[in-house]
């Protein structure tokens, strides 16, 4: 009994995951910070696959973006296939998530991915995010957790903010390609009310052959008030960026010279964003358990122009196109955690529910020239609650063995009102889906310092409801299959970690996925598609050594395959185009004295672009330096460096048909040339940066 006794706290911490490092990001106090691995040890994980990231790790990393933190969730790759104000392209467990289809991320307690959105199904914008205020990088992969909803199938990512830092400071940067940053934040406490505020400027015109000219402006307000067992806060974040866009060019034309590998063939697309919101917490920590209640509302506004097969579909006015979204979210979410006993077994009882609405006042795709609207293909309102309840307990079996069972339940309500003259009536409809999800694992320690751990269960994504309501493709006039709103996935995945103390871990996860129907991305389009059943399965496996008391090692590796499943229709195969297969991520830390050093090597191996297999894309290497000095308890000077080795890799490739004014005004393009469309990483390019803290 004294052993399950000593055990039921962490467990607490590792189950009630979400709640309790929700809850410590509210103080200001340094004691209930979310530290490192103890987070996501022997004894307190429930699965081998999740885990909290180091601070010293993701924030001595050189990041060229925002989104690029997420790089620190083992088995992830953030990339970017157009201009810096568009969401990342993320890669995780044999997925081409686009923008974010099965990848859940949440900052500060707020949602980042956007369903029937006007780019893509899932959309995560991270832009708004100032990686030096979050304090937390927690991850979780696979469908396991009860308290894992929409887009978390491959796994989710939650980032919290600080509730104080320890200084007030101002940090200049500049960088090639005009790249300059200002960023200012600080804190002041008082009793026990806290008040946190942060601001952003940054501008770069990157590698391009047309600059992108990016303008962006960011800030954070935060005011926090109570005691680390009890308090609330309440945050305000805006945000706005424009941006002229480079997006993915044909392999042809950088072959013959005709266009450099940065050039742009439409220097007319780009976008612009904004992103305004409100959020506040409570939290309620004792004895008997943790209570933590929150609400949000956002107000999100998005235009983009992209052009990908430039005059393969209208020869005289060219392939641009408009992609518009404009909406209001509103949220709210509770969770309870206790102790429990039963039949003289102790355990750990979580429950929560959450509600969401989207509120989309306009979602729609135009043709564009030149950004000005040549005609309408779709225009809709659109009004989408997802309600949802869980419940998971948890219960020691015996001293070495601990499982928990759980369900989650979620109704999405759905109205769709066209507003396309010709097919939007046809297009409208309401309806509703439901879906209940059973989860369940178990973990048995083979020594104090190894686990195994078996896990499995039932996940899902959205659709866009759009396709839930469709009769009609407004392109083609064609009728329309409906997609189902909500999309099963099934999983599973066997574990092991050795941890034989605070300074080494390592875990290896054998996991496998099954999807009713998978989200594919449309090139010309710019959009997300519902496509065949798929399977994917795969094996991953991390290594955190802190070798003494400068030198801190990470190793990363990712094996994956994926296939649709049955029989492929004429002239397809099964492979899942741009799935990944291969993924390794190495890092270096030294911290000594005034000198922190960060080298960071990420590989991206080959992968099919179309479903026979007939075109692989490339690999890639790049390698990333960040260093820090600190001359004095008030001056700190950095210097990145990215893609040291001047590797000249892709950030993605597609295949897919297109057509050039010069190959339209020259006769050869005829129904379209069939061709690898990439967009190069960036080359070597420094930025320093000098930070004076008050």
């Amino acid at each position: 009994m004294k052993r399950r006794q000593a055990l039921a706290r962490p467990v607490l911490l590792g189950v009630a995951f979400a709640a309790s490092a929700a809850c410590a990001q509210q103080s200001h106090l340094p004691e209930v910070e979310v530290r490192g691995p103890r987070d996501a040890a022997i004894g307190s994980a429930d699965s081998a696959s999740e885990g909290a990231v180091e601070r010293e790790s993701y924030q001595t990393r050189p990041k060229l973006r925002p989104g690029d933190i997420v790089e620190a969730v083992p088995g992830v790759v953030a990339t970017q296939h157009s201009g810096d104000g568009k969401a990342n392209q993320y890669f995780l467990r044999g997925f081409n998530l686009d923008h974010g289809t099965d990848f859940a991320v949440s900052v500060d307690g707020m949602p980042v991915n956007m369903p029937t959105h006007g780019h893509g199904q899932g959309f995560a914008d991270l832009n708004f995010l100032i990686p030096e205020l979050v304090s937390g990088v927690r991850y979780r992969k696979g469908p396991y957790f009860a308290d894992g909803g929409d887009f978390s199938l491959a796994g989710s990512a939650t980032l919290d903010y600080f509730g104080a830092l320890d200084a007030p400071f101002a940090e200049l940067s500049f960088g090639a390609n005009n790249f300059r940053r200002l960023l200012a934040a600080g804190s002041r406490t008082v009793q026990d009310q806290t008040w946190l505020g942060a601001i952003e400027v940054e501008g770069n015109d990157g590698p391009w052959g047309v600059a992108e000219n990016l303008q962006k402006v960011n800030a954070v307000l935060r005011y926090a008030q109570g005691s680390p067992t009890r308090g609330f806060s309440l945050t305000g974040m805006a945000y706005k960026s424009r941006w002229t866009a480079t997006d993915q060019v044909p392999q042809r034309l950088i072959d013959s010279g005709a266009l450099s590998r940065f050039g742009s063939l439409n220097p007319s697309d780009g976008g612009k964003t904004e992103r305004v919101s409100l959020s506040g917490k409570w939290f309620d920590k004792g004895p008997d358990g943790e209570t933590t209640v929150s609400a949000y509302a956002i107000d999100y506004r998005f235009k983009l122009f992209s052009d990908f097969t430039y005059f393969l579909n209208d020869p005289v006015n060219g392939d641009q196109f408009e992609q518009v979204d404009r909406r209001h979210i509103f949220g709210a979410q509770a969770a309870r955690t206790l102790p429990t006993r039963f039949g003289g077994l102790d355990g750990v009882l979580s429950m929560g529910a959450s509600w969401r609405g989207d509120r989309i006042g306009q979602v729609g795709l135009y043709a564009t020239q030149e950004r000005e609207r040549l005609g309408t293909v779709r225009d809709d309102k659109v009004s989408q609650d997802l309600l949802s309840v869980y419940g998971q307990q948890l219960v020691y079996l015996t001293d070495r063995l601990r499982g928990y069972v759980g369900l989650r339940g979620d109704v999405l309500h759905y109205d769709v009102q066209g507003r396309e003259p010709v097919y939007g009536a046809a297009n409208s409809g309401r309806g509703h889906d439901a879906l209940a999800s059973p989860k369940a694992g178990l973990a048995f320690a083979l020594t104090p310092q190894q686990e195994l751990y078996l896990n499995a269960g039932v996940g899902f994504h959205s659709n866009d409801v759009r396709g839930a309501t469709i009769t009609t493709d407004p392109a083609s006039g064609l009728p329309a299959d409906r997609v189902p709103a909500l999309v099963k996935g099934t999983g599973a995945e066997v574990g092991w970690r050795l941890q034989p103390s605070e300074d080494f871990t390592a875990t290896v996860a054998l996991w496998q996925l099954q999807l009713d129907s998978e989200l594919v991305y449309v090139g010309d389009a710019g959009s997300t598609e519902a496509g065949r059943a798929s399977r994917r399965r795969g094996v991953e496996a991390t290594l955190r050594w802190k070798l003494d008391r400068a030198w801190r090692l990470e190793l990363d590796g990712a094996l994956s395959r994926a296939r649709f499943r049955g029989e492929a229709p004429e002239g397809e195969g099964n492979y899942i185009d741009n799935a990944v297969e291969k993924v390794l991520a190495a890092g270096v830390t030294y911290v000594q004295g005034p000198l922190t050093t960060s080298l960071r090597l990420r590989y991206l191996g080959p992968r099919a672009l179309d479903t026979l297999n007939t075109e692989r894309s490339k690999s890639s290497t790049l390698l990333n330096l960040g260093m820090r000095y600190a001359v004095n308890p008030h001056l700190t000077l950095g210097l990145d460096v990215f893609n040291l080795a001047g590797r000249k890799g892709n950030d993605i490739e597609y295949a897919y048909a297109s057509c050039t004014a010069g190959e339209v005004a020259g006769g050869t393009c005829g129904g379209g040339i069939d061709d690898r469309h990439v967009h190069p990483m960036e080359p070597r390019s420094a930025r320093v940066s000098a930070r004076w803290t008050f």
